[in-house]
């Protein structure tokens, strides 16, 4: 599986014109376990939660990629295995 990579400072951009207001219900540990963590995010649950947020969609695409990726891999395995067999034949041993 691919390592996921995210640029914390793209993360941490925060565009004002650009957000809606909404509302969250969480639970009291969840939230006091993000407020441990907001000295990471200028004391910002907003700015904290918008980038867990983008954390966890970037891992399900790159989850749906390689299942995609997976299921080509199946679909074309015997054509790849006679393609990998047919090259070894044209090794020379050393």
């Amino acid at each position: 599986m691919a390592r996921l990579e995210v640029d914390l400072s793209s993360l941490l951009e925060y565009n004002w014109s650009m957000k809606i207001k909404t509302s969250v219900t969480l639970s009291q540990d969840l939230l006091g376990a993000i407020d441990g963590h907001l000295d990471e995010y200028d004391q910002n649950r907003s700015l904290f939660m918008e980038a867990a947020a983008r954390l966890l969609i970037a891992h399900l695409e790159l989850k749906q990629r390689d299942a995609r990726d997976a299921e080509i891999l199946r679909k074309y395995a015997d054509e790849f295995n006679r393609e990998a067999k047919d090259a070894l034949l044209y090794q020379v041993p050393v």
